[in-house]
C-alpha cells in the first residue's frame, strides 16, 4: 500500500514538473471538486428506502384513484411499491449502473437484487396461483405480462435497460389492480386461499434457507453432506464426498450480507399486506400469530449497522460476526415459515 502511495506521489510531481505549476492546479481543481462530488453523492446514496405502511398506502393510493379496496389490493399495491423504492429512491436503480459513485458501490446493489428476488417470486405467485382459481384457469393478461419483464436481467444498462422493463412491468401491474377493484370487471381476481399461500411461502422458505446457509458459511465449515439424506433410492448426477469444506468467499461476505437485508426488507411489508388479505383463512387456521412472529424476526434484520464494515470474526471471538447474527434471524424466521405452512395444510 505504502508503494502504490509513493508511486502515486511520483507521478503527480512528474506531471507537474511536466505541465507546470499553474497549469497542474488548473488540471487538478476540477479532478478533486468531480472526487469530492463522486464522494457526496456515494454517501448519500448508500441509504436504503425506510418500511412503509402498508395499509395506509393502500387505501391512500386507492382513494387518490376513485378505486375501492379488496381482496388483493394490499399485496398487488406493495408489490407495486417496492418495486418503485427500487426505481425511485436516491440514486435511483444502482445495479446497472457504469459510472461513479454506482459502479463504486456494492453493498446498496446487492441490497436491491434481494428485494428484486422477493419481487420476482411475488409477481410469479400472482401470475400462477393468486390469480387463477384453479390450474386450467386462464392466466390473467396483466400479470402475464408484467412477470417476464420483472425477470429481466438486473444488470443492463443500455436498450433495453432494466430500469425501462421495470417500469413496463409497473404499467401492467397498475392495470391489473385498477380491473381488481373494479365491480365490472371479473377477469382480474384475487384469491386469498390457504392453498395459494402454503405454495408461495414454500418459495419464501427455499430462499431464506439459501441465504441462511450463505451467511452461516462466513467463517467456513465442515458439513455432512445431506443433499440425498431420507431420500431412499435417491440418486444425483454427479459424485460428491461425504462431507464438504464450505466457505463464503472474503470479498462476498458483505455482498451476501445485504442481499439478505433487502430480502428480508421486502418480505416484512409482502407478508404485512398478506395478514390483510389472506386475514380469513389465517384467522380459520388459528395463523395470525404465527405470521407476526415471522414478521417480528425479521424486523430484528434491519437494525442500525454501527460498524462502517461488516465484520467477520469467529464464533466466540473478540470480534461481531454480522453474519452470523444476521443469519440467526433468517433461520428463526425461516423456522416460523415452516410452522405456518403446517397450520395451513391442516384441514
Amino acid at each position: 500500500m505504502k508503494g502504490l502511495f509513493r508511486t502515486l506521489l511520483d507521478l503527480l510531481d512528474r506531471l507537474r514538473e511536466g505541465l507546470g505549476v499553474k497549469r497542474f492546479y488548473l488540471l487538478l481543481a476540477p479532478l478533486a471538486a468531480y472526487s469530492l462530488v463522486v464522494v457526496v453523492l456515494g454517501f448519500l446514496w448508500s441509504w436504503t428506502p425506510a418500511q412503509f405502511d402498508v395499509k395506509q398506502l393502500t387505501e391512500a393510493s386507492a382513494a387518490e384513484r376513485n378505486e375501492t379496496v379488496v381482496v388483493g389490493s394490499y399485496t398487488t399495491a406493495t408489490l407495486i411499491e417496492l418495486t418503485e423504492s427500487l426505481l425511485n429512491k436516491p440514486g435511483g436503480y444502482l445495479s446497472n449502473d457504469r459510472f461513479p459513485p454506482g459502479v463504486l458501490m456494492d453493498n446498496l446493489p446487492n441490497w436491491e437484487f434481494g428485494v428484486l428476488v422477493q419481487i420476482r417470486d411475488l409477481s410469479r405467485a400472482m401470475r400462477k396461483t393468486f390469480s387463477r382459481s384453479q390450474s386450467q384457469s386462464t392466466e390473467q393478461k396483466d400479470l402475464a405480462s408484467a412477470e417476464p419483464k420483472l425477470h429481466f436481467d438486473n444488470n443492463s444498462w443500455l436498450i433495453p435497460s432494466s430500469e425501462s422493463e421495470y417500469r413496463d412491468a409497473l404499467v401492467s401491474l397498475r392495470a391489473y389492480q385498477g380491473k381488481l377493484s373494479s365491480q365490472d370487471e371479473s377477469q382480474a381476481q384475487f384469491y386469498a386461499r390457504a392453498d395459494n399461500l402454503q405454495d408461495w411461502l414454500g418459495d419464501v422458505s427455499t430462499r431464506l434457507g439459501s441465504i441462511s446457509q450463505r451467511l452461516s458459511a462466513s467463517v467456513g465449515q465442515r458439513r455432512i453432506n445431506t443433499d440425498l439424506a431420507g431420500s431412499q433410492g435417491g440418486a444425483q448426477a454427479t459424485a460428491q464426498p461425504s462431507e464438504l469444506e464450505i466457505q463464503t468467499p472474503w470479498s462476498e461476505i458483505d455482498d451476501v450480507f445485504y442481499e439478505a437485508r433487502g430480502t428480508a426488507w421486502a418480505l416484512i411489508h409482502i407478508l404485512r399486506a398478506i395478514e390483510l388479505d389472506f386475514a380469513q383463512s389465517l384467522e380459520k387456521k388459528s395463523a395470525v400469530t404465527s405470521l407476526k412472529q415471522i414478521v417480528r424476526e425479521l424486523e430484528a434484520t434491519q437494525g442500525t449497522i454501527w460498524s462502517p464494515i461488516i465484520l467477520n470474526g469467529t464464533e466466540f471471538g473478540f470480534l461481531a460476526n454480522h453474519s452470523l447474527v444476521m443469519a440467526s434471524y433468517i433461520s428463526r424466521a425461516n423456522a416460523a415459515i415452516i410452522d405456518l405452512r403446517d397450520l395451513l395444510s391442516q384441514g
